[in-house]
């Protein structure tokens, strides 16, 4: 596993690149931005820092997930700012998880290892299959993990592109948000319901091209979300 580690501190990448090394990952660093988004193709996974020089982690974040070369890849966020906002922010940009400085070395390489082990499942799940699902303007290619709306590629995180296929893939059933998060996120996920509910505006937003798709997905009062019906 290959490891894209981005921090401006010289401390910080040495002290992760020397303890991912030991626990048996291949590592690369960058120092600023602009680094990381010419080295992150081909990655495993991306620990990102968001105080960076020349393009900032949330901006780097953002370019990644909507590039359809690099948006499968897991980031991790390290950051030294604590506020709910940052954290949130970065969550809705696509980021798979947030860590805050200073952190705990031990708890860290657990997290990557729950990322990695998520993003290792969804592939070997998908890795085979040739099945794609049709619904009005959009498809779903399970075996590409890819997703086009009127036949023009679809942007989507690798959260948005589980949490629709798991919704068209069992219409009429209602899901509550914590089921979401257990299924989507895994049980190592530190977050809160409102992470479920950014995520299904950003799908609505990216699908409206396809009502059929867009406006079947409801929410469940007091509950959480299904889709509604499926059309061929």
């Amino acid at each position: 596993m290959q490891i894209l580690v981005v921090d401006d501190e010289v401390s910080i990448r040495e002290l992760l690149t020397f303890n991912l090394k030991k626990n048996g990952y291949s590592v690369e660093t960058a120092a600023d931005g602009r680094e990381a988004l010419a080295k992150a193709a081909g990655m495993d996974l991306v620990l990102l820092d968001i105080m960076l020089p020349e393009v900032d982690g949330l901006e780097v974040c953002r370019r990644l997930k909507a590039d359809p070369q690099t948006s499968g890849i897991p980031i991790i966020m390290l950051t030294a700012k604590a506020e709910e906002i940052d954290r949130v922010l970065g969550l809705e940009l696509g980021a798979d998880d947030y860590v805050v400085k200073p952190f705990s070395m031990r708890e860290l390489l657990a997290r990557v290892k729950a990322v990695l082990r998520r993003s290792a499942k969804d592939n070997q799940s998908e890795k085979g299959r040739e099945e794609t699902l049709k619904i009005g303007g959009l498809r779903l290619d399970f075996s590409s993990y890819q997703a086009w709306l009127h036949d023009e590629p679809i942007a989507l995180t690798p959260k948005e592109y589980e949490l629709l296929k798991l919704l068209v893939t069992n219409p009429g059933r209602a899901f509550s948000r914590d089921e979401l998060l257990e299924r989507i996120w895994g049980y190592e996920y530190y977050g809160d319901t409102r992470t479920v509910d950014v995520h299904i505006r950003h799908l609505r937003a990216k699908l409206k091209g396809a009502p059929a798709v867009s406006d079947a997905i409801e929410t469940v009062r007091g509950v959480g979300y299904r889709f509604a019906r499926r059309t061929a």
